[in-house]
């Protein structure tokens, strides 16, 4: 069966493992039915994911245009820290920005490649997670506005990794770690301003991905150079998925490319 739309990362629904939905403007597709199928992707077009226009992807599903100028993609998206909604200071849209970012965040710890400080809205708990490909995670702190878990975050990278080794991550090739032990040893490095807000009983999160066979050598698939490819799906862990061949595909970093699907 053919399908076609333009790609957004996977929709996720958190079990035993963690089913993945890829969603089109008229269908959706139940991605772990497709294990051990082969999978066509091609690619028809792009189509920026703020203006909906035919143009080229430049970050984030958006196009340069929208990507400079809208606020979905300001520079507080990636840098919380930056977030000014808090003071009343605008950076592209004040109303977006005072609704994105004065509503709880947390700043968690999780576990993919190695252990990393991360921070997210509450309401992506644990959706954040799962698309970082994390086996384990725990929050750390809940505050009420996304500038303090930016500091927050910014106070811990000085002693924990904030970046995910999407290779090690995707070849499996992690350890357990003890969450709750990481939390205690970074808590005296909590800003003076998310100190109160310190999570102080929790457990981990554990979680749990539809793998069959992890890769030992990856070659990443780049629609741009390769806009044809077919592969038996073995796998799909983070944004990822893993294909017999070692070929991995990352979803999230290819949206807004209208791609056409054969299963």
């Amino acid at each position: 069966m053919v399908y076609s739309g333009v790609l957004t990362k996977m929709q996720t629904e958190f079990s035993e493992p963690i089913q993945y939905y890829l969603v089109f403007k008229n269908d959706f597709i139940h991605v772990n039915q497709l294990l051990n199928k082969t999978i066509s992707i091609k690619l028809i077009g792009h189509q920026c994911l703020s203006c909906g226009l035919d143009r080229p992807i430049y970050r984030q599903g958006f196009c340069k245009s929208c990507f400079f100028d809208k606020p979905v993609a300001g520079d507080w998206i990636m840098r919380p820290e930056l977030s000014t909604a808090h003071l009343d200071q605008e950076d592209r849209d004040l109303e977006y920005e005072k609704r994105v970012q004065l509503q709880p965040h947390i700043v968690y710890l999780a576990n993919s490649s190695n252990v990393k400080v991360g921070v997210t809205r509450k309401t992506q708990v644990p959706t954040r997670w799962i698309d970082q490909g994390a086996h384990e995670a725990l929050e750390i702190v809940e505050v009420p506005n996304r500038y303090l878990a930016g500091i927050t975050e910014v106070a811990l990278k000085d002693y924990v990794a904030d970046k995910t080794n999407w290779r090690t991550m995707l070849k499996n090739d992690i350890k357990d770690e003890d969450l709750l032990e990481w939390k205690q040893k970074l808590k005296a490095y909590i800003p003076e301003e998310a100190q109160p807000y310190f999570i102080e009983n929790n457990t981990e999160t554990h979680i749990n991905f539809p793998v069959e066979q992890y890769p030992t050598k990856l070659k990443s698939l780049n629609l741009t150079k390769t806009p044809e490819y077919s592969g038996k799906l073995v796998g799909i862990k983070g944004q990822y998925l893993i294909f017999e061949d070692q070929t991995v595909f990352n979803i999230r970093a290819n949206e807004g490319k209208v791609v056409e699907l054969d299963v």
